[in-house]
């Protein structure tokens, strides 16, 4: 078995796993990306549409353009670089953690590290998540598989489509299905408010004319060898109303039903998983419950931009630092997700300096407000002009905000029971 050694090994060469190795490598600690592909990028390499960037480069960009940036960055730095390689197992041993890969090249190899980042991302929802009668014909597809047979491999995967689901993949795929020549018959959502973001339904599908059905489900599909139609019902009081059903004729069905952070090597090594987001649990330093490995990014909970991923990236680099350093300790405090609040993370943050949260509301409203508190203590109050369900939310804490809640320092730092922030919306 082949044996290497670095400070850190980064899992995942997508956004969040180059975005955390460089400022590894900036810090001065040696690093190595594991990815499973044959180049960096992930995800983003079959996002041709434009609308990443602006966040965290202050322009536009294609996924391509924004992976770009990423691996000029990761090539101009010490990071060293294994593709079509495949992490299998993470061991702590006395004197740190080791990663076990495999590739055809090298076979075997055990990477010895103080660090591991999970960076896997996430994948999607298929047919067998949800259930759907009727029988197995062909031409039903996930929307992100169906944006790579079409933006990569050049296919089309049929001619006449249904939607089920409206997240953001199925939403941006329903505009380039039309603008490859084909019909997009009508996006099906369970939920009575979309599931991505507001730009998409009005650029993917209100520009389009493609008919949206919130609050309906697909209670069947027919067709034997190839589908060729879908049963649509409305829901009310809790079930489908069957007698205000109907058909609608296609050849080809996308599924956009949401994102499953991909964590199956993260159980592997004993990480504590969050019951609701699906990612590890993860304290203030977005380290796991097992010591030395750290998750940022969609294999931490599915994220809306990737310009977000990159910042949580990046921020996850430099806590690993701090752990190789020495000086990553600190008073930590939990977080919990108040009134309205589906999931915060991360799931403790650190007293004492700047904190950023990221939180998914539950609720759709206009002018609602925004609420944390301190054991009870309401230390940050402001309204949001809008929230809903498929737009995350970002609150930064700074360490003045902490002071404010218990200005004499009595239980920050101390021996007695340490207090709980709570973030909620009404």
């Amino acid at each position: 078995m082949r044996r290497l050694r670095y400070d850190a090994a980064v899992l995942g060469g997508g956004s969040a796993g180059m975005a955390a190795a460089v400022k590894i490598a900036e810090r001065g600690k040696t690093a190595a990306i594991i990815e499973r592909d044959l180049c960096l990028g992930g995800i983003l390499n079959q996002c041709i549409h434009n609308g990443f960037g602006l966040h965290y480069f202050s322009e536009e960009l294609t996924g391509p353009e924004f992976a770009e940036r990423f691996e000029g960055m990761v090539k101009r730095s010490s990071i060293d670089l294994f593709f079509d390689m495949t992490a299998m197992d993470i061991r702590r041993s006395n004197d740190g953690l080791r990663v076990y890969t495999f590739s055809r090249e090298f076979g075997l190899t055990e990477i010895h590290c103080e660090a591991v980042i999970l960076a896997m991302g996430c994948r999607e929802r298929n047919r067998g998540n949800i259930g759907i009668p009727g029988t197995r014909p062909s031409g039903i597809f996930t929307a992100g598989l169906a944006q790579r047979l079409v933006n990569i491999d050049g296919y089309l995967p049929g001619k006449k489509a249904v939607i089920i689901g409206s997240g953001d993949i199925g939403l941006i795929m329903a505009r380039r299905m039309t603008w490859i020549g084909a019909k997009v018959e009508a996006v099906v959502e369970i939920q009575p408010y979309p599931s991505g973001l507001t730009r998409n339904i009005v650029q993917c599908l209100n520009d389009f004319s493609i008919p949206l059905y919130l609050s309906h489900v697909v209670t069947r599909i027919h067709g034997r060898d190839r589908v060729e139609a879908v049963t649509i019902s409305p829901l009310r009081d809790g079930g489908s109303v069957e007698s205000e059903s109907f058909t609608v004729e296609c050849d080809t069905i996308l599924l956009s039903v949401g994102l499953i952070p991909d964590n199956e090597l993260s159980k592997k090594a004993g990480v504590e998983l969050n019951q609701v987001t699906g990612g590890p649990l993860v304290d203030g330093n977005l380290m796991t419950t097992v010591p030395g490995i750290f998750a940022c990014g969609n294999v931490l909970h599915v994220h809306d931009l990737v310009d977000w991923v990159a910042a949580e990236a990046e921020l996850c680099g430099s806590y690993v630092c701090d752990y190789l350093d020495g000086s990553a300790d600190g008073v930590q405090i939990r977080v919990s997700s108040g009134p309205n609040v589906r999931y915060a993370v991360p799931n403790r943050i650190v007293i004492g300096r700047h904190n950023t949260i990221f939180f998914r509301p539950l609720i759709v409203k206009n002018n609602a407000r925004l609420s944390v508190k301190v054991d009870g203590t309401t230390v940050i109050e402001k309204k949001l002009v809008h929230v809903q369900p498929s737009e995350m939310i970002q609150v930064d804490i700074g360490p003045e905000i902490l002071d404010s809640a218990d200005p004499e320092r009595k239980l920050f730092g101390t021996g007695a029971e340490l207090p709980i922030l709570e973030v909620g919306l009404g």
